[in-house]
């Protein structure tokens, strides 16, 4: 080691001892020859300018006129429908920008930024070239190169055409832009630009969004102490954070700031004195996490269909949504602590609402799942989208089709057993194999009941004999004019779709119950209120959108009047959940299988439908569905109608006086031969309320009458003389005659679900 030093010692003493013998002869030749040396040096110099503006003037640049319409990538944020409460920032990037105009920043604002960061702006042509000096001296003492002595039309650039590093070349680039810039935009183009474009840490830019942040107010709103905090912030916009821990370093830089304001002549000293005392309440720091997750992305959605993925990530809208954030919130905490309640008593993982106002379609509440964050239940999938067996809650709508034809709430229907297949005896009381025969809820049969009392208490044999009355295809067709959008063709269904064969969304079906609330007007649920871009142009209104009537409002009424009446409802037993002081109608559905449970129902103003169950469609413990959901749509419903103004049903009475017996609720012996008869015996089940004479040969007349007398014999109810039995010799025009059976009706398997 010791040779290796010193024979490194050696040879570097040679190598300077040559240097300094190259520098003493060429330093003889400058003195021997230094008149050459000065031309050459300044020819040199010149041939170094001409270089550098041949360069300058044949660089690559881009077109500095189109930066006063450069396109700056914009947060898309969402808000409810008061327009104050931010719901999300929808920035792919997680970009937070506001674009305004400069004419929307407070001139205050204008001038704390100007008097801390370029107090020349108005009198220099985008380079200052004594903050230069300023910059390059500070530079070379330090070492390295920090002082940038950048104008604002400099940061300009820096901001939109240049990177930030620091080399020569780029800042040599950075002085020609900024003295052509200045040339092609006036100062104000700039300052807009800039004060649009200003970082203040992590994902904000822009005195727009940081106004809005930490003061809850527009930059135009912005106050004299609050805009020298904000030009405070500039340099380091972390560490002078005023949710940092070095409030005290803002608080001293504010009034520096204040200070240069006075220098320069923006402020008087009254001004400055009471500025400096002034005490400055910053908003507390918000949660940047995301409010109402399941609606906000069924927005999202909306928006990327119709304006492209584009629009999301550089528009800068402000979209003003129909949600109600203290609904939402109130929703929130209670489907999750009635679904975590659940879990455990009924083995019902999750739960989902949502909350409509029937006279617009406007969305209030949308909460998908007790937690979008819950991994164990996937909580981030939206089952208030999903498709899912309304069971019971299905009912209505047949109803609605039978009042619509001419039957009433007063229509006796019997509760009897019935096997509705026609390919199977009209005494098999089952439904093994192809076979239908529904029990009820509860395996009671009531016998004789009214459309009233059989919706209202939710009673499953009258509804699908209300089905079939009313027609499978034309029941679709309402539930789809309805707003139902997922149902297919009535060859899918068969009499079981009443029941819930059929498959429907929370929202949908909510909506559709929308319609009765509002006496047959549907208004397709909306979402948003009104997209508006950063100069407030309007690019999408639907606070005026138009409904459709899609049912006859009598109807709506009488479905109204049936579903609030808890004297109908009143066998079912007292149940205070669903009791009100004021006018509220209500459904519920359970499914036969258990994995699907539902509450629906509303005021005049509000509609609010509640679903229960797994997302892994596993099913619950058996309970009807009053049990398992019922308590929340109560609760919420309980605390939405202390808010939501609301008033009473329109009821219509209507002269029944001409109307057939069996329509107007007489069920004993109303014709002359002293018998007991289901309602095809009756009239014409398309045509009840007019002369056309009953078609005893109707594929279902023979099994409804045949479970109807069965079920008087085992229950002694007095039926009169025994029903005649169908022959070979009976007459097509006995009123008893049977045709033979119809094989090609077809029942789409035994879904059988509860109340």
């Amino acid at each position: 080691m010791q040779n290796f030093v010193r024979v490194f010692i050696k040879q570097f003493g040679h190598f300077a001892a040559r240097v300094d013998k190259t520098f003493i002869r060429g330093w003889r030749f400058v003195r021997k020859h230094k008149g050459a040396v000065v031309v050459w040096g300044i020819g040199a110099f010149f041939l170094l300018m001409g270089f550098f503006f041949l360069w300058a003037a044949t660089l690559r640049l881009p077109d500095l006129a189109a930066l006063s319409q450069i396109k700056i990538d914009q947060s898309v944020k969402i808000y409810d429908r008061t327009g104050q409460v931010l719901l999300y920032d929808l920035n792919n990037k997680n970009i937070r920008r506001t674009s305004v105009p400069l004419e929307a920043i407070s001139p205050i604002v204008q001038d704390a930024v100007i008097s801390i960061e370029d107090p020349k702006f108005y009198e220099h042509n985008g380079v200052e070239f004594t903050a230069i000096a300023r910059a390059i001296y500070v530079d070379i003492t330090q070492g390295h190169l920090e002082q940038g002595g950048s104008t604002i039309t400099q940061q300009v650039l820096k901001n939109t055409v240049l990177t930030n590093d620091k080399s020569i070349a780029r800042k040599l680039k950075e002085w020609v832009l900024a003295l052509k810039l200045e040339r092609v935009l006036n100062k104000k183009q700039i300052l807009e630009l800039y004060l649009n474009q200003i970082p203040f840490g992590g994902t904000m830019y822009g005195i727009e969004e940081v106004s809005e942040t930490f003061f809850g107010k527009h930059a135009s709103e912005v106050t004299l102490p609050e805009a020298a905090y904000l030009a405070a912030m500039l340099p380091a916009p972390s560490y002078y954070s005023p949710y940092g821990n070095h409030k005290d370093a803002l608080d001293a830089r504010k009034n520096i700031v204040l200070q240069k304001m006075f220098d320069h002549g923006y402020i008087t000293q009254q001004e400055l004195d009471a500025a400096k005392l002034a005490v400055v309440t910053f908003v507390p720091q918000r949660d940047t996490t995301i409010q109402a997750p399941h609606f906000v992305f069924y927005v999202q959605q909306y928006l990327e269909n119709k304006y492209g993925e584009d629009a999301l990530q550089t528009s800068g809208w402000k979209v003003t949504t129909s949600l109600d954030a203290d609904l939402q919130v109130k929703a929130e905490e209670i489907v999750n602590e009635n679904a975590l309640a659940n879990t455990e008593k009924f083995n019902a993982s999750n739960a989902g609402m949502v909350a409509l106002d029937p006279k617009t379609g406007q969305i209030l509440v949308m909460v998908g799942s007790r937690n979008y964050f819950d991994n164990q239940i996937d909580g981030a999938y939206n089952v208030t989208l999903a498709d899912r067996q309304p069971g019971s809650a299905f009912k209505p709508f047949a109803y609605a089709q039978a009042f619509s034809e001419g039957y009433t709430p007063d229509t006796v229907v019997f509760d009897v057993p019935t096997q509705f297949q026609t390919t199977c005896a009209p005494t098999n009381f089952t439904s093994d194999g192809d076979c239908y025969s529904p029990k009820n809820y509860d395996n009671k049969f009531r016998g004789p009941m009214t459309m009233r009392e059989a919706i209202a208490q939710s009673i499953n044999v009258p509804s699908v004999k209300v089905l079939y009355l009313a027609g499978i295809a034309d029941t679709l067709q309402l539930a789809k004019s309805m707003g139902i959008s997922t149902l297919g063709d009535s060859n899918q269904y068969g009499l079981t779709l009443v029941l819930g064969g059929g498959e429907v969304t929370l929202l949908d079906i909510t909506s559709a119950y929308g319609a009765f609330a509002n006496n047959g007007i549907h208004y397709s649920p909306t979402a948003i209120l009104k997209i508006e871009d950063s100069r407030s142009n309007v690019i999408e209104d639907n606070t005026n959108a138009a409904g459709s009537q899609v049912l006859d409002p009598q109807v709506a009424q009488e479905i109204n009047d049936v579903l609030s009446d808890p004297v109908a409802r009143g066998p079912l037993g007292e149940n205070n959940l669903f009791t009100f002081s004021q006018d509220v109608a209500v459904k519920t559905g359970t499914t036969n299988d258990y994995r699907d449970a539902w509450t629906i129902g509303y005021s005049t103003n509000i509609v609010v439908g509640v679903w229960a169950g797994n997302n892994d469609n596993s099913s619950m413990i058996k309970r009807v569905s009053g049990f398992i959901v019922g308590p929340m749509w109560s609760q919420f419903m309980h605390y939405a109608l202390a808010k939501v103004p609301t008033g009473a049903f329109t009821r219509t009475t209507v002269d029944e006086s001409n109307l057939k017996p069996v329509l107007r609720g007489v069920w004993q012996n109303p014709g002359t031969d002293g018998q007991l008869h289901e309602i095809l015996y009756w009239l014409n089940k398309n045509d009840p309320t007019g002369i056309t004479p009953p078609d005893l040969g109707d594929s279902q007349f023979n099994a409804w009458e045949t479970g109807l007398h069965l079920w008087a014999a085992q229950n002694g109810v007095s039926a009169g003389a025994a029903a005649p039995q169908p022959s070979s010799a009976a007459s097509p025009t006995s009123p008893f005659y049977s045709p033979p059976v119809n094989t090609n009706q077809q029942l789409h398997g035994a879904q059988q679900p509860t109340q």
